[in-house]
């Protein structure tokens, strides 16, 4: 008898995890929470909360990236010295206009994702669940929302930024990566290919572990078959 219930427990949590996979994202969000992790989680389900999770916010928040991208070329085109051109120079530290295109330039969501789960550890790290802090952005600034680290750079405390939603974790990602001058290779890169692959090279400066965060992060884009994000 305690076999069969065992037995059932699992086929219940294995047809679960299925729905979730294969209903769309939107509908998966539902069942998870950013702040809560289920106990003893599996593998496989660890990573199902964090595609629930991530994937949604990812798409949305390139989704309106791009338009503005669009947007922007456009506006460039047509009407260079607009007021609008100045404000987003000014907000992307934009030397020219060329520089401000390639800094507002996107890269491949397979990248995005596998960094996420990189510096979130699939959505289970303290920062990630009290701040919606995907990517381990640090905050500079004492009067934005942050939460503080539990590490220090000899007397000084290290803060990571706290966000309102995933959507603006995801964002201030991409804006992060835009204004740094330390991606700036990455930058370059980026308009002359889209293939993560080649890309992630560059992203050497986002962690102290240089190169062999680069390898990681590759070996996690082929293993995860992350490229499926970027059709």
């Amino acid at each position: 008898m305690k076999n069969k219930i065992v037995l059932s427990a699992i086929a219940i949590l294995v047809i679960l995890t299925a729905t979730l996979l294969s209903a769309p994202h939107k509908e998966r969000q539902k069942h998870y929470s950013a702040s809560i992790i289920p106990k003893n989680m599996s593998v496989q389900e660890k990573k199902a909360r964090f595609y629930a999770l991530i994937i949604p916010a990812i798409n949305e928040a390139y989704k309106e990236l791009e338009a503005q991208y669009k947007e922007t070329k456009k506006l460039i085109d047509n009407d260079p010295k607009s007021p609008k051109l100045v404000a987003l120079m000014q907000s992307y530290h934009a030397k020219d206009l060329h520089d401000l295109l390639v800094r507002m330039k996107l890269h491949p969501r397979s990248i995005v994702i596998a960094q996420a789960a990189m510096e979130s550890a699939w959505a289970t790290s303290r920062f990630f669940r009290e701040g919606k802090n995907i990517f381990g952005v640090w905050s500079y600034k004492a009067d934005e929302p942050r939460i503080a680290a539990g590490i220090k750079r000899g007397k000084t405390t290290i803060y990571l930024k706290k966000y309102n939603s995933l959507v603006d974790s995801v964002k201030d990602y991409y804006k992060t990566i835009a204004i740094k001058k330390i991606f700036s290779q990455f930058r370059a890169h980026r308009m002359q290919t889209q293939d993560p692959y080649v890309l992630v090279k560059y992203l050497n400066k986002y962690s102290e572990r240089g190169d062999e965060y680069c390898k990681e992060i590759a070996s996690m884009i082929r293993h995860n078959h992350l490229t499926q994000y970027d059709k």
